[in-house]
């Protein structure tokens, strides 16, 4: 089993500065035992995130930047393909957006907790308006749709962990196809403002949707195999590290180093394989357990960086 932890060292301020003070004796523990493979470089302007690449090219997804075809990938799982076609599909997420003077904020969509009876609701009363340009839209969870069009086989899209933040601005997509989807963000807005599901939320002072993400955009390639998931991606970071609340990030990075990576050294004590990709902006750093003489192992104990160390470069 391969275990991805995205976000485990993020670029938000407060995050990069509790780094330093961060303590995971269990990873430190963990370190000397494995061995590095090559790490994959990433960049914090790319619009798919590092951590996104690394699980697709573990499930053999490829795509350019922003096309990663995540979404066609769950439409293919859930039989939609072979009714429905193999042409472009994308993630569409309801969400709300603060409106400032000089920018746009939006916090992770999933905070709006909306139920089942909701989304149907607001699925139904946008589909119009999608169909309009060729898309139809699919339920898929409770927070986010599946969408088909032609129109999105090749736009490239910023994926939800980009965009959740106080600049969603910056990660609209560019390419000239998306003139449509502003002008559907913009009529979004007009018939979301006196929606019934809204209304009835504002009333319990919660949040309104006002807007929407699409992400996973892309089509997956002619004859692409069906590929099981080896990989185990923990999530436990993204929240904390996307608001860049240093405390929570530092309580959550330590309940995973008691927990999952204490498992995982007892693992390696025991000689079972397995390999832990720990992922930042810049650089996934990537470990193997292997058979190594025991003069190296007692100097890997003098060389390895501690995890604070480690999680710096990343």
């Amino acid at each position: 089993m391969h275990t991805l932890i995205p976000f485990a060292a993020p670029a938000g301020p407060q995050c990069q500065e509790a780094l330093t003070r961060l303590e995971l004796p269990y990873l430190a523990e963990l370190l000397e035992l494995l061995t590095p493979t090559p790490p994959l470089l990433g960049a914090e302007d790319s619009l798919s995130p590092l951590f996104e690449r690394v699980h697709a090219k573990s499930l053999g997804l490829q795509g350019a930047d922003g096309l990663l075809p995540w979404a066609a990938l769950d439409a293919r799982q859930l039989g939609l393909t072979r009714t429905h076609g193999d042409n472009g599909w994308a993630w569409i997420t309801p969400c709300h957006w603060q409106i400032n003077s000089d920018h746009v904020a939006m916090d992770h969509p999933e905070a709006l907790a909306l139920d089942a009876h909701e989304i149907d609701a607001l699925r139904h009363a946008m589909q119009p308006y999608f169909a309009e340009d060729g898309i139809t839209l699919h339920a898929l969870n409770h927070h986010t749709w599946l969408a088909q069009g032609e129109l999105l086989r090749d736009l490239p899209t910023a994926s939800l962990a980009r965009a959740c933040g106080p600049r969603v601005d910056q990660w609209m997509p560019r390419a000239p196809q998306a003139r449509s989807l502003r002008r559907l963000q913009n009529e979004m807005q007009m018939l979301l403002y006196r929606h019934p599901v809204n209304d009835a939320r504002a009333a319990q002072r919660r949040l309104t949707v006002n807007s929407f993400w699409i992400s996973g955009t892309g089509a997956l390639p002619q004859g692409a195999l069906e590929k099981s998931d080896t990989m185990s991606v923990q999530h436990s970071l993204e929240a904390t590290a996307l608001r860049d609340d240093a405390h929570a990030w530092t309580q959550a990075w330590q309940t995973l180093d008691a927990t999952l990576l204490s498992t995982l050294l007892r693992q390696a004590k025991a000689g079972q394989a397995f390999e832990l990709t720990l992922c930042g902006e810049r650089m996934a750093a990537s470990f193997v357990l292997q058979n190594t003489a025991w003069w190296n192992r007692i100097q890997r104990r003098f060389t390895t960086p501690t995890p604070a160390e480690l999680l710096a470069t990343l």
